[in-house]
């Protein structure tokens, strides 16, 4: 075998492994947990995953990174993780240290973008916004097939901006743990869907149950979808209003909701400052698979 990519998505319960041909065929997968609080843990089970996985495969391979945060531009240091134990930490340096070879890291919205642009639901599409819509809310934006960063790598944080155009009753909003109220990512997350529907309702149900309820016609869950549809419109819209891009593509447990796909796109327009969207709304292809395989893809396909 030649030309295989490994990449590698650190979440917060779980380490996975992916290598990938040339033509994006998976050769190998693996899983192992994540240690939990432990930063030099975390190292090893790195280390011993990607070299188990050459061993395997009986050849080297190059390796990309998705984890949540982003290396500062400033320090080098990641910031910005979930994985508290990774934040002040060299973790580019020290991986690179360890294996004795170049290592690429970006942030895991970048990589599920990455990944549905390469080959994924995206593919051909000069310039993709993939969202996260998950626990937070992510996004990435990939540009003719590469991942833009920014010169403070944060490129596609969308989700710690206001939602746009807000209801009377939307202000000030709740209070985000960014430090700001009203963010994106607290309304439009799950926890944004279950804490609104509570709020409205009494009823403390998680986004599972709130969408299942809605599909047999209850009444109030279905009013509180609708009003996380035309939230997330907004938010989409002002996105489109910045990037303009050809194709946006959802993931994330949300991205599952199949009406948001027909239901979306007709409610951004008036939003858009456009006689016409064309943008596309679309699933991902490879669902929770993207984010490790946009880590492979880091090296290029």
């Amino acid at each position: 075998m030649v030309g295989i990519k490994i990449g590698i998505d650190l979440g917060g319960t779980k380490i996975e492994l992916i290598a990938l041909d040339g033509i994006g065929s998976e050769v190998l997968r693996r899983r192992i947990p994540t240690p939990q609080g432990d930063y030099s843990a975390t190292l090893d089970a790195i280390q011993r995953l990607f070299e188990d996985a050459c061993a395997g495969l009986g050849m080297e391979a190059s390796l990309g990174i998705g984890t949540p945060g982003a290396i500062s531009r400033a320090t080098g240091l990641l910031k910005n993780s979930n994985s508290t134990c990774l934040n002040g930490m060299p973790l580019l340096l020290d991986l690179e240290k360890r294996l004795g070879r170049p290592v690429r890291i970006a942030n895991d919205a970048d990589c599920f973008a990455l990944s549905e642009a390469t080959d994924g639901a995206a593919a051909g599409a000069n310039s993709v916004f993939g969202v996260i819509l998950g626990t937070g809310v992510g996004g990435g934006i990939i540009v003719n097939g590469k991942p833009l960063s920014g010169p403070n790598a944060i490129a596609g944080e969308w989700g710690h901006n206001p939602l746009p155009w807000p209801n009377d009753d939307e202000r000030p909003g709740p209070s985000c743990y960014c430090g700001q109220s009203g963010c994106i990512e607290t309304f439009v997350s799950g926890p944004g869907l279950s804490r609104f529907h509570l709020q409205a309702t009494g009823q403390n149900l998680s986004a599972v149950e709130i969408v299942a309820k809605a599909e047999t016609g209850i009444k109030d869950c279905e009013q509180s979808l609708q009003i996380y549809e035309d939230r997330l419109a907004r938010a989409l819209a002002h996105v489109i209003n910045i990037l303009d891009p050809d194709v946006i593509t959802l993931g994330g447990g949300l991205s599952n909701i199949l009406r948001l796909y027909h239901n979306v796109p007709k409610l951004w327009g008036p939003y858009v400052f456009s006689d016409r969207v064309d943008t596309l709304l679309v699933p991902p292809k490879f669902g929770d698979s993207s984010g490790v395989r946009g880590a492979a893809w880091l090296w290029g396909k």
